[in-house]
C-alpha cells in the first residue's frame, strides 16, 4: 500500500505541451546544478567548516556566540557542523561518493554532540538527526553495493542514537508534547540547562518528529523514540478543533490549550500535515492516513481558495485570519501531488510561480494581491520541491522551465564569490550574510532530480521517501520489525471507518484526457497575478471628528503644537537615536474632550504612518561593481527627499567612491581634487543632510553616500528613512544622496581600505550583471543568456504592506517619531514607531509580521552607549594604499545583514511580533548639538580602532538584534 501511494510522485510522461526540453539541454542544466552545488559546498568547507553555517558575504563561518545573536533563528546552531551533516545524502545523490566518504570520516572525527548549548528540538531533529539517518541510509546502500564504504560499521547510526537520547528529555511533559528547546548536555531541567521554562510550542515543532524518530527506532530496534513521537502526534490529533477538524498554530505544552488559533498550511503548522501523510507511506499505519484525510478535507473546505491558501480561525473557519501568505506554504502543492490531488496543486503552484517571476524570488510573505509583505528570501527550497513533484506527476516540460527560472535567478541574484547569499530584500536585490544549511540539503536535491534521468541517479529514488528536510529514508523501514507495545492515545476504533480513506491514487492519465489540461488551469491564474496592482484608499473610521491638531500638520519644533499636545495629554520624549516618542496619558489631558482629541491625534498619526508606508518607494541599492565583486555585493540604502530621484533613472549612477574631508561634510570640502567626479562618502551628524549635499556638489562630486555614525546601527534593526531637507528649497541640489546605516557603511569603508579603487552603482534596485556590464566584458560571468531584470509589470510597485492596527483602549498610547530635525512641510512628517509595550498590547495576533524587527528604545540605545563614534572626524580610509590589495577579495566584505525570518517550519517563538510602524520614507536629520549630547571620541581615531570598538561592542549588539519572531 505505501508503495502504491508513493508511486504517484514518479508518474511521468503524461502530457506533452509543445516541444519537450531536449536531453542535451536537461543535461546542461543538470550539470549546472552540480556546479552550483560545488560552489556552495566547497566554499563552506574552505571558509566555514567546522562552523555550523557559512556567511557567504564575509567568507567565514557562523559560530554561535561569536556573531551577533539573531534570536530564535540561531537555535538551529549547535556547534555540530550543521551544514556538513545536513549535506551528507545530497553528496551521494549528486554522484559524489568520494566526497561523501570523506565527509562521513570528518563527521565521525570532528563532530561532538555533548555541547553545553541550547538548541531547537525541531530544527535539530529535521536537520541533524535526519541528516545522520540519511547519511547512514546512503552509507549502507553504498556498502551493500560492494564499491564504497566497506569500512563503515553503522557509525552514523550510533551518533544518531546518541543525539536522539539527548533530545528525549524534552518530552518530559504531562502532554507528551516536547519542550521547544533542549540543552544537549544537561537536558531541560535545572538552572544549568538555561531552558525548560517555555510553555508554548508550534504545531509543526511537536508534529514533525515521527519520520526521524520512527526511523531511529526501527534502525536500532529501540522503540522508545517512535513511542514518544507517536504520543505527541496523538495529542495534537486529540486537541484538533472537533467542528472544523483544524489545528491551531501554537499550543501550550502542559495544558493543551491553543495559544494561537489561526490555522493554515504555512509556518507553524506545515510539516505536521506533511508528516501525517508521509508517516503512512513510511510506516504503513492506516491511522496516519485516516487523520491526514480528515484534516485535508477541512483544508480544502476552509483554507484553500484556489489558487490561494489563506489562514482561518479554527473556531470560525469561515473567518479569514490574515490577508497574506508566507512562503513556507509553497511545499503544499508537492504534498497534494503525493496525495493525488493534482488540480489544486497545479493552480497553487502557478500562482507561486507568477509571484516568483514578478519578484525574482518568492518573498517570505506576500499579500492576497501578490505584493511583497515580508521582503526577504533566505533561499528556501519549497517552491523547487513542488516544481519537482509536479513535473514527476505530469511530465509537463513547463515545470522544467520553472526549474530553469529558479537556477537562473539563483545565479544572477544570489551568487557571490563565497557561495550563495540570502536575499535581504527581493525588491532591491540586497543580500543577507547567511547561507542556511537547508539550501544544500534540499535545493540542490530537488533541482538535480528535476533535470535528471533515471540513469543519472546512483540508486532508485522510488525506494526512499523525503523528510521535510529532504533527507532520504528507505521505504523498507515499513517492514522492519518494531515493538507492538508502543503506547498510544489512540481514539476509539469507531472512528476508523472506510469512509475516511481513499485507498488508491487517482489515475493521472484520466485526470488529463486533454494534454492541454494543466495549461488551461494555469492561464487564468497567470492573468490574475499579472493584473493585480490595486491601491487601497487609506482607511478612516466614519463619524470621527477632526482633532484640533492633525498629524500631517504636526511639527516637533513648533511651540504652539507642543502646547496643543500637552493639553491633549500627549508628551514628547527625545530619544538618543534622534527620534522622538509620543506618549498619551488620558488622565493628564485638561479635559475629557481634550483626552478624546489626543486619542484621535494618536490614531491619526498611526494611520498617516501606515498610509505613507504603503505609498513608499522601495529602498535604494548600493551595488559594488568593481573587481573582485562585479555587482555581487548589494547594500540596502535609504533615499533623500531632495536631489536626483534614482527610481526615475533607468541606469542609476555609477562612479568610484572617495572619502570627503572633513568627513562630516559640514563645511567646505578641503580635498576637492579627490572628490571631483567621484561619489563622496560622508559621516552623519553635526549638520543637515542638505548642507552636506551642497558642500560635496560644490566640490564637484557626482553623488554622495552618508554613513551613520551610530555604531552597530543596521537596516536589520532600524527602519530605513528618507533624508529630509533643511526647511528651505533644495532645488539647487542636483546630485543623488543615499544613506547607509553603520553596519552596511562599514562594509563599504572596509572595502575601500582593502582596495584602492572601489566602484559602486547607485540605483533604485540591484541590477543584474548583464545590465551593469552592457557593452563591456563581464568579468567572472558564469551565466548564459542573462537578461535585464524584469521591470514591475504594468508599473506596479512591489510594496511592503504591513497592516497596522491601533486600538486606543489602554491608558497610555505611545508612538515614536523618527525625527532628527522636523521641518514645516508635509513631506517632513516623521515616521511613527509602535515601539513600546502599551502599543504592543493593542496589536492583534493576526497582525504579526514584519521581516524586520524594530528594537525598543532601550535596546537601540545600549550598543552605542559609551562608544560614541558620532564625532569621529578622522578619514575612515586612513592608510589606504596599494599594499592593502593583497587581502582576500571578499574578506570582511559584504553586508552582515541578518534579517531573521520565520525559520523553516517556524516555531511560535519564530513568528514575527507586530511591526513597529516605521515609515521608511520619512525624514530623519540630526544637528550637532543633539549629537554632542551623546558624547564623542578622539577625532584622530583610525578605522581600525573603530572596528575594534565595534567588535568589543558585539555582546551588547546581540541584545539589540535579539529576535522576537
Amino acid at each position: 500500500m505505501p508503495a502504491v501511494l508513493f508511486s504517484l510522485m514518479l508518474l511521468g510522461a503524461l502530457c506533452r505541451l509543445g516541444e519537450s526540453m531536449s536531453r542535451e539541454e536537461k543535461s546542461r542544466l543538470r550539470n549546472q546544478v552540480v556546479e552550483m552545488f560545488d560552489h556552495a559546498y566547497q566554499n563552506y568547507m574552505d571558509h566555514a567548516y567546522p562552523a555550523d553555517e557559512l556567511m557567504p558575504l564575509t567568507c567565514r563561518g557562523r559560530v554561535r556566540g561569536l556573531e551577533p545573536s539573531r534570536g530564535d533563528v540561531d537555535d538551529a546552531l549547535g556547534k555540530f557542523s550543521l551544514t556538513l551533516i545536513d549535506t551528507l545524502d545530497t553528496l551521494v545523490l549528486l554522484n559524489k561518493t568520494t566526497e561523501f566518504e570523506a565527509a562521513v570520516r570528518r563527521v565521525l572525527k570532528d563532530v561532538r554532540l555533548d555541547n553545553d548549548i541550547v538548541v531547537s528540538v525541531f530544527e535539530t531533529n529535521i536537520r541533524v538527526l535526519g541528516g545522520l539517518l540519511g547519511g547512514h541510509s546512503m552509507a549502507v546502500m553504498l556498502k551493500d553495493g560492494g564499491q564504497n564504504m566497506q569500512w563503515y560499521q553503522d557509525d552514523l547510526l550510533h551518533m544518531a542514537k546518541d543525539l536522539g537520547l539527548r533530545l528525549l528529555p524534552a518530552f518530559n511533559t504531562s502532554s507528551g508534547l516536547p519542550y521547544p528547546r533542549v540543552n544537549l548536555r544537561h537536558g531541560v531541567r535545572g538552572p544549568e540547562t538555561r531552558t525548560g521554562t517555555e510553555t508554548d510550542t508550534c504545531t509543526a515543532c511537536a508534529g514533525t518528529l515521527i519520520l526521524e524518530f520512527a526511523a531511529l527506532s526501527r534502525f536500532t530496534g529501540d522503540p522508545v523514540f517512535e513511542a514518544h513521537a507517536r504520543r505527541a502526534m496523538d495529542f495534537l490529533w486529540e486537541k484538533r478543533q472537533r467542528n472544523s477538524n483544524l489545528v491551531g498554530t501554537t499550543i501550550n505544552i502542559h495544558s493543551g490549550e491553543w495559544v494561537r488559533r489561526d490555522s493554515g498550511v504555512g509556518a507553524g503548522i506545515d510539516s505536521y500535515y506533511e508528516y501525517l501523510l508521509k508517516a503512512y507511506v513510511l510506516l504503513g499505519d492506516d491511522q496516519f492516513l485516516q487523520r491526514f484525510n480528515i484534516h485535508y478535507a477541512s483544508i480544502m473546505k476552509y483554507i484553500s481558495q484556489p489558487p490561494l491558501l489563506l489562514d482561518v480561525h479554527i473556531h470560525k473557519p469561515l473567518l479569514p485570519a490574515r490577508t497574506w501568505m508566507d512562503s513556507l506554504l509553497a511545499f503544499f502543492p508537492g504534498l497534494q501531488v503525493l496525495k493525488g490531488d493534482i488540480r489544486p496543486a497545479i493552480e497553487t503552484h502557478e500562482m507561486l510561480y507568477q509571484v516568483t517571476k514578478k519578484h525574482n524570488f518568492l518573498p517570505e510573505a506576500f499579500t492576497t494581491d501578490f505584493r511583497v509583505h515580508w521582503a526577504q528570501h533566505p533561499l528556501r527550497p519549497e517552491f523547487a520541491e513542488s516544481t519537482y513533484f509536479l513535473y514527476k506527476a505530469t511530465g509537463d516540460p513547463y515545470y522544467l522551465e520553472a526549474g530553469r527560472t529558479i537556477l537562473d535567478n539563483l545565479n544572477r541574484f544570489a551568487r557571490v564569490p563565497c557561495g550563495f547569499a540570502a536575499m535581504k530584500d527581493v525588491r532591491t536585490g540586497s543580500h543577507e550574510d547567511r547561507m542556511d544549511s537547508f539550501f544544500l540539503a534540499e535545493m540542490f536535491k530537488y533541482l538535480f532530480l528535476l533535470f535528471a534521468d533515471d540513469e543519472d541517479l546512483p540508486f532508485d529514488i522510488e525506494d526512499y521517501i523525503f523528510t521535510t528536510e529532504a533527507h532520504l529514508l528507505p521505504l523498507s523501514l515499513s517492514t522492519t520489525p518494531h515493538s507492538q507495545s508502543i503506547p498510544s492515545n489512540r481514539t476509539s476504533e469507531e472512528e476508523m471507518d472506510d469512509s475516511n480513506f481513499e485507498w488508491t491514487c487517482p489515475n493521472t492519465r484520466l485526470l488529463f484526457p486533454d494534454p492541454a489540461y494543466p495549461r488551461h488551469l494555469r492561464e487564468p491564474i497567470r492573468t490574475a497575478v499579472d493584473k493585480s496592482c490595486p491601491r487601497a484608499a487609506p482607511y478612516r473610521e466614519p463619524g470621527m471628528g477632526r482633532p484640533p491638531l492633525r498629524a500631517q500638520d504636526f511639527m516637533a519644533n513648533n511651540p504652539e503644537h507642543l502646547e496643543l499636545l500637552r493639553r491633549m495629554g500627549v508628551t514628547l520624549i527625545h530619544l538618543k537615536d534622534g527620534r522622538v516618542q509620543l506618549v498619551q496619558h488620558a488622565t493628564q489631558a485638561v479635559s475629557a474632550v481634550a483626552a478624546e482629541d489626543g486619542v484621535r491625534f494618536m490614531q491619526d498619526m498611526m494611520e498617516l504612518s501606515s498610509q505613507q508606508q504603503k505609498e513608499q518607494l522601495p529602498p535604494r541599492a548600493i551595488q559594488i561593481v568593481s573587481d573582485p565583486f562585479f555587482g555581487r555585493v548589494v547594500l540596502t540604502a535609504g533615499p533623500a527627499q531632495f536631489g536626483i530621484d534614482l527610481s526615475k533613472s533607468a541606469t542609476g549612477l555609477r562612479g568610484f567612491v572617495t572619502v570627503a574631508e572633513p568627513y562630516s561634510g559640514c563645511s567646505e570640502i578641503t580635498n576637492p581634487e579627490y572628490v571631483r567626479g567621484h561619489i563622496a562618502l560622508l559621516q552623519r551628524g553635526q549638520c543637515m543632510f542638505a548642507e552636506k549635499a551642497r558642500h560635496i556638489q560644490k566640490a564637484g562630486a557626482i553623488g554622495g553616500i552618508v554613513i551613520d555614525d551610530n555604531e552597530g546601527s543596521s537596516s536589520d534593526t532600524a527602519p530605513l528613512f528618507q533624508m529630509a531637507g533643511d526647511g528651505r528649497s533644495t532645488d539647487d541640489v542636483t546630485l543623488p544622496l543615499l544613506f547607509l546605516f553603520h553596519k552596511e557603511g562599514n562594509i563599504l569603508l572596509e572595502t575601500l581600505k582593502e582596495y584602492r579603487e572601489v566602484e559602486v552603482l547607485l540605483s533604485d534596485k540591484a541590477r543584474d550583471r548583464a545590465t551593469i556590464f552592457k557593452g563591456k566584458p563581464r568579468p567572472g560571468s558564469q551565466i548564459e543568456g542573462s537578461a535585464d531584470v524584469e521591470a514591475s509589470e504594468g508599473g506596479c510597485l512591489t510594496e511592503a504592506t504591513t497592516p497596522t492596527n491601533f486600538e486606543p483602549i489602554s491608558e497610555s498610547l505611545i508612538s515614536t517619531l523618527a525625527l532628527d530635525e522636523i521641518k514645516p512641510s508635509q513631506e517632513a512628517v516623521s515616521d511613527v514607531d509602535q515601539d513600546t509595550s502599551p502599543m504592543d498590547e493593542a496589536s492583534p495576533a493576526e497582525g504579526v509580521g514584519p521581516a524586520e524587527k524594530e528594537a525598543s528604545p532601550a535596546e537601540e540605545a545600549s550598543p552605542a552607549e559609551g562608544v560614541g563614534p558620532a564625532d569621529k572626524e578622522a578619514s575612515p580610509t586612513e592608510g589606504v594604499g596599494p599594499a592593502d590589495k593583497e587581502a582576500s577579495p571578499t574578506e570582511g566584505v559584504g553586508p552582515a545583514d541578518k534579517e531573521a525570518s520565520p525559520t523553516e517550519e517556524a516555531s511560535p517563538a519564530e513568528e514575527r511580533a507586530p511591526p513597529t510602524v516605521a515609515d521608511s520614507t520619512q525624514p530623519k536629520e540630526e544637528t550637532d548639538s543633539e549629537k554632542s549630547k551623546e558624547g564623542g571620541t578622539d577625532s584622530n581615531q583610525s578605522v581600525d580602532e573603530l572596528l575594534a570598538d565595534w567588535r568589543e561592542d558585539l555582546e551588547a549588539f546581540q541584545q539589540m538584534e535579539k529576535d522576537e519572531l
